[in-house]
């Protein structure tokens, strides 16, 4: 009888490779590229064909942007935080730990940041490598090459076994433009996908051979892991951090995959891209007639192979050639396509300088909402606040800040002091310097206000928290 297949989704990407649009607060897998899903949705849409929940390996500070995806997917789904990055090898050693002695599932284990718009066909593939799987070999999925990409890692195909699968021949880094031609002439490589099938027995056993370190601090970091649920009832796993920070940082590929000697591949024809840089998802939008592609408002004149992203205002684009424009609320990306990949470099220079760009959007993600700051100046700051239906932000007070809220959409619950109180759309209310309050969302549509701050001291750390929801009082 064959196994469950249990999806493990991989979403710890930084989010710099994407950048302006994503941002190490707001990774790629987050943002809605895709007819307004983001990566990660569309992930869990396609793993849903396993008939099994997933289990999601992500990064402590994006534990509610998870929980909403999963809401929009319609899915649940068990969450597992990082509470630092410690690259793959880790994240599939904690996975397969959460594995009982008596349940020996097989894992999938896919990066949350890919885009494959088949699913049928991708689930076609999966299922073509559980016989390898079961047998107990680590089956890795490649995909069949259109073109000598310099973006990916390879894989060369070894005889074809037994079950339908082939032996892997060896792993092939990145290579430049002259050997990935060479590779695509000789035939029998496949680009290197990242996708992961085996029995969590047959993980822990090559991790306790190739990378017993990251195996036994990964243990020792689970064995101590706490566990709680979030207000919407997803359930939260939680490795001690202090153990977990300890560990090795190395991808599996290195730890694990160049020695195991029972590796297959399976290949996938259908559509893939893993969106790693601007040029791919340009690629991803259908080309005119002089092979410009928009996105949103962008506009081209005696404009040629450039892309557009603008969603928030027009963009003209006059006599470009070979451009990539990338416009947001706060920081515009202009680049020659052939720079793509040197993107990640801007944004730590842009780290080095301290601009907060480099890792926030204006518009920022919490767990009860969001809040965009459209205006600042002297001694004021101005804010959008959205409140999802049945949150509410912690009771807090600041030292040196007043605030006057003014409700724009829905109804907001108002605590100021030891008055509560109720505000409909066109109230406003005053909240003072030192006075300790609460807005809240009692109502089923979200709730929108405008925020004025005036005072000294407008920095975010200006909070005390007293009680809060999502764990965060201090």
């Amino acid at each position: 009888m064959t196994n469950q297949i249990t999806p493990v989704i991989l979403c710890g990407g930084s989010g710099t490779r994407l950048w302006p649009l994503s941002r190490k607060s707001f990774p790629k897998q987050f943002v809605p590229l895709i007819g307004e899903k983001s990566l990660l949705q569309l992930t869990f849409e396609r793993v849903r064909g396993l008939g099994a929940d997933p289990l999601i390996v992500a990064a402590e500070d994006h534990r509610f942007m998870v929980t909403d995806v999963l809401q929009a997917a319609a899915m649940s789904g068990h969450v597992m935080l990082e509470p630092v990055a410690r690259n793959t090898a880790a994240a599939m050693a904690i996975a397969a730990l959460t594995q009982s002695d008596t349940k020996d599932d097989l894992l999938l284990f896919c990066p949350a940041d890919h885009h494959i718009p088949d699913n049928a066909a991708f689930i076609k593939t999966i299922q073509q490598g559980v016989p390898a799987a079961e047998a107990g070999a680590i089956v890795t999925f490649g995909v069949t090459p259109s073109f000598p990409s310099t973006a990916y890692g390879y894989i060369k195909q070894g005889k074809a076994r037994a079950d339908g699968s082939n032996s892997v021949e060896r792993f092939i880094e990145k290579p430049d433009t002259e050997k990935a031609a060479k590779l695509l002439l000789e035939g029998g490589v496949l680009w290197n996908a990242g996708i992961f099938l085996c029995k969590a027995s047959v993980l822990i056993a090559a991790l306790t051979k190739y990378a017993p370190d990251i195996l036994q601090t990964c243990r020792d970091a689970m064995e101590k892991s706490a566990n709680d649920t979030s207000p919407s009832g997803h359930h939260f796993t939680r490795p001690d951090a202090k153990l977990f920070a300890t560990c090795r940082s190395q991808s599996i590929d290195y730890a694990v995959m160049e020695y195991f000697d029972n590796v297959a591949v399976v290949s996938f024809n259908g559509m893939w891209s893993d969106v790693g840089s601007w040029n791919a998802v340009a690629d991803l939008s259908p080309a005119d007639n002089h092979g410009n592609r928009i996105e949103g408002q962008g506009i081209t004149h005696h404009s040629k192979n450039t892309f557009i992203h603008a969603p928030y205002r027009p963009v003209v684009a006059l006599g470009t050639d070979e451009l990539l424009i990338i416009d947001t609320p706060d920081a515009l990306l202009v680049a020659n396509r052939k720079n793509a990949e040197e993107v990640k470099d801007v944004v730590a220079k842009l780290e080095a300088t301290k601009h907060t760009q480099a890792v926030m959007h204006r518009k920022v993600a919490r767990p009860w909402g969001w809040y965009d700051s459209i205006d600042m100046g002297d001694r004021f700051q101005v804010k959008r606040i959205g409140v999802k239906p049945g949150a509410s932000l912690s009771l807090q007070m600041h030292h040196h800040r007043a605030e006057h809220w003014i409700v724009v959409k829905g109804t907001a619950e108002v605590t100021c002091g030891n008055k509560t109180f109720l505000l409909s759309e066109n109230q406003s209310t005053y909240i003072p310097i030192g006075e300790t309050h609460r807005l809240k969302n009692p109502g089923m549509v979200d709730l929108e206000i405008i925020e004025i701050q005036s005072g000294s001291y407008l920095g975010e750390d200006d909070i005390v928290r007293f009680e809060d929801t999502y764990g965060r009082a201090s």
